[in-house]
């Protein structure tokens, strides 16, 4: 079924974009689709900056936003879409065509994607530079090279040069990177929804399962709580093999006595959760497990205690470091003072080669700068972000006392950032050990 009524806050982000680079034309395209076989396509998504501008969610698909005096917001908004073919929404779905997409999309024009290359030299016609992601579609990028020199041709012997092409991505970027009330909902939902599938997991989960299994599992249990997809590739570890940070062979048996290391979320709404967690195959963690499990829960606890507006990334991964350092002083995996051992690549690097954390939001990896002026950039409030730290034990370093060879744990968290502090939203998947081994055991049940 067609969708009829889109967000308003489409409309809305279209205006900022605008305002915040008068004089600017913006071009984006729709994600093509990619085929595995000769007639046999992967699932679509649209491209997050498509979609964040319009809602609208078919392939073959252009957005024009370009400077007009004529219009009452200052800027004219143009789609380009596929023409409607019944033969084609046969086999592959219905069309919204030119006029539905118009009406139902909320923007000035509509036409059919035959007429874009040769429209759009005059749609740039008032503008002084334009953003377009060059880079993306090789067809596409001497389209509209073309389209510049056309364009660069109604200007005569003006002695002007062709538009400054610039990328969207910064642009567009910083304005999704502070989430509104509405995308804040949906992020709650998507986490809700994903949490619901770590529990659900936890709960069933048996030695002598394939991790192929769990990963079935927990994908259906996203889906069944109204997911459309998964964020990314889920990662399903047993034993060692959460020791590499994005393994997803997801194939071996799972062993009574491992840990097993979960990092899996779903999308709702094109709003991504992005969860990890980590608990024993059987009914309990061993002491061994339990000793690299606690240091990573409690750098886990002490940068969610202090996100609030203002601390920036580098702060929190600064904290997650001290937390792990002296943990891992603490059980003699490292020597040395806390500043030495987070300094030396041969010591902490060794157990946690990754930074705390990342923007999330329309893509598990977000956008948005994490500098500013060449500074650490400080959170603030509407910013989503995960909370991440881990160790690692690698099977193979033999400098590590053996029997926390093969031992990985990650914690992650999504937070959302609030006017006072924080809001955890992915609080419905317990961390503690206690709490996951009673589900472990079914005494929760």
């Amino acid at each position: 079924m067609l969708k009829q009524n889109p967000s308003a806050n489409h409309a809305k982000r279209r205006n900022q974009l605008m305002k915040n680079n008068p004089g600017a034309a913006f071009v984006f395209q729709a994600n093509p689709v990619f085929f595995r076989n000769p007639d046999v396509t992967y699932p679509y998504r649209q491209d997050s900056h498509f979609y964040y501008l319009t809602g609208f969610p078919e392939a073959e698909s252009f957005l024009v936003l370009t400077p007009s005096e004529k219009h009452p917001q200052g800027y004219r908004s143009v789609l380009f879409v596929q023409p409607r073919d019944v033969t084609k929404e046969l086999w592959e779905g219905e069309r919204y065509g030119s006029d539905r997409a118009a009406k139902v999309f909320g923007v000035d024009e509509a036409h059919e994607n035959t007429r874009f290359w040769e429209q759009l030299p005059e749609l740039l016609k008032d503008a002084d530079r334009v953003f377009f992601p060059l880079g993306n579609n090789a067809e596409h990028d001497t389209h509209f090279i073309h389209a510049l020199k056309k364009h660069l041709r109604t200007f005569g012997r003006s002695g002007k040069g062709v538009l400054t092409i610039q990328d969207p991505n910064p642009a567009v970027g910083e304005l999704r990177l502070f989430k509104d009330p509405e995308e804040q909902d949906l992020m709650r939902k998507a986490t809700q929804a994903s949490a619901e599938g770590h529990v659900a997991v936890m709960k069933q989960l048996r030695a002598g399962m394939n991790e192929s299994e769990v990963e079935v599992l927990i994908e259906n249990e996203f889906r069944k709580n109204g997911c459309e997809r998964i964020s990314y590739g889920s990662i399903v570890a047993g034993g060692k093999n959460a020791c590499c940070l994005h393994y997803v062979a997801n194939n071996e048996a799972l062993k009574d006595g491992d840990l097993i290391l979960i990092d899996a979320g779903g999308e709702k709404d094109y709003y991504a959760a992005d969860i990890t967690r980590c608990f024993p195959v059987g009914k309990k963690f061993s002491k061994d497990q339990a000793e690299i499990y606690d240091i990573v829960l409690k750098a886990n606890l002490a940068c969610i205690e202090m996100l609030k507006p203002g601390v920036s990334y580098d702060d929190l991964h600064r904290r997650s470091q001290e937390v792990l350092a002296q943990g891992l002083k603490d059980l003699g995996l490292v020597q040395g003072s806390v500043q030495e051992i987070i300094e030396d690549r041969n010591k902490l690097f060794r157990f946690y080669p990754h930074r705390v954390g990342h923007y999330l939001g329309m893509d598990v990896h977000d956008v948005g700068l994490y500098q500013q002026n060449r500074k650490a950039r400080g959170v603030a409030p509407g910013m989503v972000l995960t909370i991440e730290p881990g160790i690692y034990c690698q099977p193979h370093d033999q400098e590590c006392p053996e029997r926390y060879r093969g031992i990985g744990v990650r914690i992650e968290d999504d937070v959302l950032v609030t006017a006072t502090g924080c809001e955890v939203l992915t609080r419905g998947v317990p961390k503690e050990r206690t709490e996951i081994e009673a589900l472990r055991s079914g005494s929760s049940r």
